[in-house]
């Protein structure tokens, strides 16, 4: 490894936390590739020093850019959507040097299709938008309510690994801010684990999560004493990035996930489940599919956390709500005692 860290002494996790690892310094060329995915390239396709000018999107190829999202992602574009659709497309246009919407969709799926256009297209179609610690109060209750809750009424056999899964993860500041709080919780229970996994559909945000390289501004919103535990401070060259300490990081598996796929593989069932900000953009049968596939992966007794601006009320009645925006799965009987949250 080179000489020149991304941290400081005094910036990973002290001295009693039980996650502290030996640390390997990350060199300066390392961190410098990984901070390059941090910032944007414009790329241009000059025609006599000018931008190429393309045509405007039709209404026709609204409606075949949008039944194809929806049908692939879930998510509905009404028509009020069309600017803004080919305002997200206009990108990949100039990338390949093509004039209209028509030659881009003929490039993306004429036969044999293009899977690495398509993944390239939809990360540019999706929103992700994302913080540390947003909606604040889901970490308080996780760690004051849902998690002692669990442990309490844990079904015998079932080990003592808490899985969590961060559904529509961006670029990895939920399934982090995840991470940072199971940390601190297991930090007084010894024997206890957890394990993350954290899927997006875009493939981008995918690395950019698995980089778990952050700048100034977003890292701001971890709070002071978990960052200086949870979170390595860049110097020299790097300074003004942030990254997450390595034993954090193996702790959250990052998966390309569709929520739209039939099987929806999760690998395991889970303890607890983030899906937050995700169903605004699908409509009422997609969430009713949605969330009936998350209910059968939930463990008995289960946690479901959604988006402030979201409800489960006429979409599914199995889970039980528990405060707001935080549902539960009904335990099994025998497999619980009966108690009140």
């Amino acid at each position: 490894m080179g000489k020149t860290p991304l941290r400081e002494k005094g910036d990973i996790a002290g001295e009693n936390d039980p996650l502290k690892q030996p640390q390997d310094d990350i060199g300066s060329s390392e961190a410098l590739d990984l901070v390059s995915t941090q910032k944007q390239t414009r790329v241009t396709h000059p025609r006599g020093g000018s931008w190429l000018e393309i045509a405007g999107m039709t209404d026709a190829e609204f409606t075949r850019f949008s039944r194809f999202i929806h049908d692939q992602c879930g998510i509905t574009l009404p028509p009020a959507k069309k600017a803004m659709l080919a305002s997200r497309l206009q990108k990949r246009l100039r990338a390949l040097g093509l004039t209209s919407y028509a030659q881009y969709y003929d490039y993306v799926f004429r036969p044999p299709g293009n899977p690495d256009e398509c993944t390239k297209m939809i990360d540019a179609v999706t929103t992700n938008r994302t913080e540390f610690f947003r909606e604040p109060h889901h970490f308080e209750y996780l760690r004051s309510q849902a998690l002692p809750s669990l442990l309490k009424h844990r079904r015998p056999g079932t080990g003592q690994t808490i899985r969590l899964w961060s559904a529509g993860c961006s670029s990895g500041e939920e399934p982090y801010s995840l991470a940072i709080t199971m940390a601190a919780f297991i930090s007084e229970r010894p024997g206890l684990e957890f394990s993350i996994l954290a899927t997006d559909l875009s493939a981008t945000m995918i690395a950019m999560g698995q980089r778990a390289v952050y700048g100034e501004e977003k890292i701001r919103s971890v709070p002071f004493q978990l960052r200086k535990n949870y979170v390595m401070r860049g110097v020299g060259s790097q300074k003004g990035y942030y990254r997450i300490v390595p034993e954090l990081r193996r702790r959250v598996q990052f998966k390309r996930l569709n929520l739209m796929d039939p099987n929806l593989d999760t690998g395991s069932v889970m303890d607890i489940v983030f899906c937050r900000n995700v169903i605004i953009y699908f409509d009422r049968e997609t969430q009713q599919r949605l969330f009936k596939k998350i209910f059968d992966r939930l463990a008995s007794g289960g946690f479901l956390f959604i988006g402030h601006a979201e409800t489960l009320d006429g979409i599914n009645n199995n889970f039980v709500r528990v405060a707001p925006t935080i549902y539960r799965k009904p335990a099994e009987r025998s497999a619980v005692t009966p108690h009140r949250l």
